[in-house]
């Protein structure tokens, strides 16, 4: 296991689901987490549950709103002095709507968050990792970043805007000390995700029955894979979207 110790990581969306998992699996590497989320009582729930809680703090942040966001960073390293990892995982779903069904609206809300938030958090991040020398980003976007159906259009642009703005990032800062990475899970065991929890999705379990692995992806495997995009083990890895979606992507149709 890859340690940590006395870094500083930063993950989004820390209140449930893959930004849950990211914590914990940080905090057990040996890292201080602080733990973001708009909804500070769930953040404080994800610290709380931690067999070490004293190695990570929660902070409530709007990521799509700069000011929120630059006040959290500015707490962040006002606490610990640096921030080695900044994991940009918080995210929404839309109602899986074609675009003349969408509304400005609903289109804004998905787009800030999703593609905004990840701007937002990495320019409030940058300076500080090049005053460091060093850093690291991790973005996450989804199989809907390189194929369609996987959500609706306003889902669909944002995941691959994150894609974007992760090859764009590793252009401007990769030769500063600063790599930048994307994970795109497929259907993974989140709050956000299961059917139960999302009216608004499709029969997600008749589509992970046409998944090569056959199963739901659980987060902890996709912070697992964030704790190694994040180490000096992943030093010449820059620019890459790390998929990991049990061959979701490999057949000729989507699995909707």
């Amino acid at each position: 296991m890859k340690s940590y110790t006395g870094q500083v990581v930063v993950v989004t969306g820390a209140g449930s689901g893959m930004g849950r998992a990211m914590v914990g699996e940080f905090t057990a590497r040996g890292a201080y987490v602080a733990a973001l989320d708009i909804n500070l009582s769930k953040a404080r729930e994800t610290v709380e549950g931690l067999s070490s809680p004293k190695m990570a703090d929660p902070f409530e942040v709007d990521v799509a709103d700069a000011q929120s966001v630059g006040a959290c960073i500015e707490a962040v390293i006002d606490r610990w002095g640096r921030i080695d990892l900044l994991c940009n995982n918080a995210g929404v779903l839309d109602a899986h709507t074609p675009a003349h069904e969408t509304s400005p609206v609903e289109w804004n809300r998905v787009l800030s968050v999703n593609l905004t938030g990840p701007f937002l958090m990495s320019r409030a991040v940058i300076p500080q990792m090049l005053k460091q020398g060093k850093g690291a980003i991790i973005n996450t976007s989804s199989t809907s970043g390189f194929s369609a159906a996987g959500g609706g259009t306003a889902y669909t642009a944002s995941k691959h805007g994150v894609i974007g703005l992760t090859r764009q990032l590793t252009f401007e800062y990769g030769a500063l000390g600063i790599r930048v990475n994307s994970i795109c899970p497929g259907a993974t065991a989140t709050p956000l995700a299961l059917p139960q929890h999302n009216e608004a999705s499709p029969d997600m379990d008749l589509a992970i029955s046409k998944v090569p692995a056959r199963r739901w992806c659980r987060p902890e495997e996709i912070a697992k894979l964030a704790a190694f995009l994040g180490s000096d083990d992943a030093d010449y890895v820059h620019g890459s979207a790390y998929v990991m979606d049990g061959g979701w992507l490999t057949g000729a149709r989507d699995p909707f």
